[in-house]
């Protein structure tokens, strides 16, 4: 792809999602076709977005997702300011195609892990963080068929962001055992859904480390202050216009959204 298509892409992208409208797919001629002319179109995107990137995601933690989409390492996407909410935050259902909330974990760093050369190690990049909170993740795809665009589109669509729900931080979360830790869905009063923590390449601290090491070598690497979810810890859950969900992380905590 050439700088016009890039930044064709880019721009399409970004006018449709402050729209809250849907493509059938991008055009042809401005469609990636590797995960490394996604990103382009993703970084292109984020330069002319006239936001502050705050955080990221993992998305693609699942051998299952990575299997269908044809890939073998997770994706990226970035957080911007202004999609990421409080506890009990409501959102408008109706112009969104994915409708669906996934139980994360969330961590917060308290310093950069830069770019170089050498990969990070685990010990470097926890050492990093200053705290982990419960969150849900509300992804939005603004590719209508969003399931049958392939990695690269993905990619260039932010790996699908939306809106975090950020909740409470958890009290002395490194001595815990994440990837046994369960959650469950609630919505309207039944559960929806149920999972753990190793759900997330078997560890939301690896999903941390894998996306360190990742924006270190393609990018700036990560910032003091970003906000990282690391993946869904169970199927997605739909949601509809009128519903309220709760997800509970036993022994943690719990946080909610409602949805108009």
């Amino acid at each position: 792809m050439d700088d016009q298509a890039i930044l064709k892409a880019a721009d399409l992208l970004w006018r449709t999602r402050l729209a809250g409208h849907r493509l059938d797919a991008l055009p042809e001629e401005c469609r990636p076709q590797s995960l490394e002319e996604g990103y382009k179109i993703q970084n292109v995107m984020t330069a002319r977005a006239g936001k502050a990137v705050v955080g990221w995601k993992v998305a693609a933690t699942t051998e299952a997702g990575r299997r269908r989409m044809g890939i073998s390492e997770p994706l990226a996407g970035r957080l911007f300011d202004g999609f990421i909410l409080a506890d009990g935050a409501r959102l408008d259902a109706g112009p969104m195609s994915m409708r669906v909330v996934e139980p994360e974990f969330a961590f917060r760093l308290a310093q950069d892990l830069p770019s170089r050369t050498a990969p990070f190690g685990m010990e470097a990049v926890m050492a990093a963080v200053a705290d982990l909170h419960l969150a849900i993740e509300i992804p939005d795809a603004r590719i209508e068929r969003f399931a049958d665009v392939g990695a690269p589109s993905t990619v260039a669509d932010d790996a699908f962001a939306g809106w975090v729900i950020l909740g409470p931080k958890i009290a002395e979360w490194r001595g815990l055992d994440l990837t046994s830790r369960p959650a469950r869905v609630i919505r309207n009063g039944m559960i929806a859904g149920e999972g753990r923590g190793g759900d997330a390449l078997g560890d939301p601290r690896q999903a941390l480390l894998w996306l360190a090491n990742d924006r270190a070598a393609r990018e700036n690497g990560l910032k003091a202050g970003d906000i990282v979810i690391t993946g869904t810890r169970l199927a997605p859950v739909e949601i509809r216009p009128g519903d309220r969900v709760t997800i509970e992380f036993p022994d943690l905590g719990e946080l909610g959204a409602a949805f108009d």
